[in-house]
């Protein structure tokens, strides 16, 4: 990649970054004190906490806003550990909504669907929302659609950034040592700490895979890494916090490194009796949002 591919693909990850933050805090400031207390209220049962853990995540696009909050909430003492964990569970669940910024099409319903069509309308729409209604709350909503279109469309210049890369060998052969399952979770871990979001860390691997040069031996251990790397977040938040802050902190992390240690584990005994065809097979993005789903 040369400067230019490599300032791209970071701008992509500036907006998606900046979208994504632009959405989080403008669904706070419609929901305003609600938001928290629905996410207080919703948790008397695990499957309570982890179907309001899924649904928030897929709203505010990230696991660490959620996790954090959560951690808050605790320390306040507004919650208990206990209730923190089911909401933890879901908020692992991420990466569909950015499948949607690579369905292309050159007619019909797929070019209805395509990014620069979504990212189009819901822009014009969340524009006028913002400059024109004079409610707060409505403008609030019109930042939310802003805040997804900026989304949408870093991650497709993310996509446009790394699309060379497929036709590099040198780049094929850095991908193939991923297929080693320490080095491509220590790889995850590193990517998703330093960006501070699991969902931008995730992104750029569906980015990667979009050209097709990532296989699934190679997405796998690097998706399970990404899932402990978004607890450096978390574990940040707690520094200075009560004991039980930094328990639900360390449930988090404990909750996802067992997670990958066992999944990894079974899925290495299985493939070695049966070997899974799908392995040297280019992962897709439904593919990579599949097995963080299941994780």
């Amino acid at each position: 990649m040369g400067v230019t591919s490599i300032l791209s693909l970071l701008s992509g990850v500036a907006l998606f970054l900046y979208g994504m933050s632009v959405m989080g805090d403008s669904l706070k400031k419609v929901a305003g004190n609600k938001l928290e207390l629905i996410l207080y209220k919703l948790t008397s049962t695990p499957l309570k906490g982890i179907l309001l853990g899924t649904a928030v995540t897929a709203i505010i696009q990230s696991s660490s806003a959620t996790t954090v909050m959560v951690v808050g909430f605790v320390n306040s003492g507004m919650m208990k550990v206990a209730q923190s964990i089911g909401i933890i569970m879901g908020a692992n669940i991420t990466g569909w909504i950015l499948c949607l910024s690579y369905i292309e099409g050159s007619g019909g319903i797929a070019q209805l669907l395509s990014t620069a069509t979504i990212s189009a309308v819901v822009a014009i729409i969340g524009i006028v929302f913002r400059m024109v209604m004079k409610k707060d709350s409505y403008r609030h909503v019109g930042e939310i659609m802003l805040g997804f279109a900026i989304l949408m469309f870093g991650m497709q210049t993310m996509s446009g950034a790394v699309a060379p890369l497929k036709d590099s060998e040198t780049f094929r052969s850095m991908l193939t040592m991923f297929t080693n399952p320490a080095a491509g979770i220590l790889v995850g871990i590193l990517f998703t700490a330093v960006l501070q979001s699991a969902s931008a860390s995730v992104g750029i691997l569906q980015a990667l895979a979009s050209t097709g040069a990532v296989s699934y031996g190679s997405a796998i251990p690097i998706i399970m890494g990404q899932n402990i790397g978004t607890c450096v977040t978390a574990m940040i938040s707690s520094v200075g916090a009560n004991k039980n802050a930094k328990r639900t902190a360390v449930v988090h992390l404990t909750f996802n490194i067992i997670g990958t240690a066992v999944i990894l584990t079974v899925f290495c005994i299985v493939n070695s009796l049966i070997h899974f065809s799908f392995i040297d097979e280019s992962a897709s993005l439904l593919g990579i949002a599949v097995i963080h789903s299941l994780f």
